[in-house]
């Protein structure tokens, strides 16, 4: 899948999202963030989970260090149980490649899990569906499409 199939699926469900194409490469959130004009808080990750081998989608801010013991905790599972998926899983799962995986618009619809701090902004960039492409969406519409599940995943120090 592709930035068009995820502009396909965003105009067929009336999702008020633009798909933004970049003429540089975005290895980094820095980087993502400087080339749309925003700060990195503004830029999401959409991040594939396994837990009990079943697909669990967490979008969390691209500066975010995620603790996969909280994602077992919020799902009620064990802690040995839970781990990130490979980039072959991400791209069998989704349909898209790792590091352009959109929040939504996947082959199948996932169980998404909102990290709270992405919740303190408005506006967020995530993955446009490829390397060189971000989708531009508020926070509301977000969880409109994702649901309303949040939670405190970050890593401790």
């Amino acid at each position: 899948m592709n930035a068009e199939d995820l502009a396909e699926f965003v105009e067929k469900q009336s999702i008020a999202a633009e798909l933004v194409f970049l003429d540089v490469d975005t290895p980094t959130v820095v980087d993502a963030a400087a080339a749309v004009g925003t700060v990195p808080e503004q830029i999401i990750k959409s991040v594939l989970f396994l837990a009990d081998k079943k697909p669990v989608l967490v979008i969390s801010s691209g500066t975010a260090r995620l603790d996969s013991k909280r994602l077992a905790d919020h799902l009620g599972v064990s802690r040995r149980r839970v781990r990130i998926a490979s980039a072959e899983q991400v791209l069998a799962v989704t349909g898209f490649q790792a590091g352009a995986v959109p929040p939504f618009g996947h082959r199948d619809q996932l169980p998404t899990v909102l990290e709270q701090a992405v919740l303190s902004q408005s506006v967020i960039y995530g993955g446009g569906g490829e390397r060189h492409a971000l989708m531009r969406l508020t926070v509301a519409e977000l969880q409109r499409i994702v649901g309303p599940d949040s939670a405190d995943l970050l890593e401790t120090k």
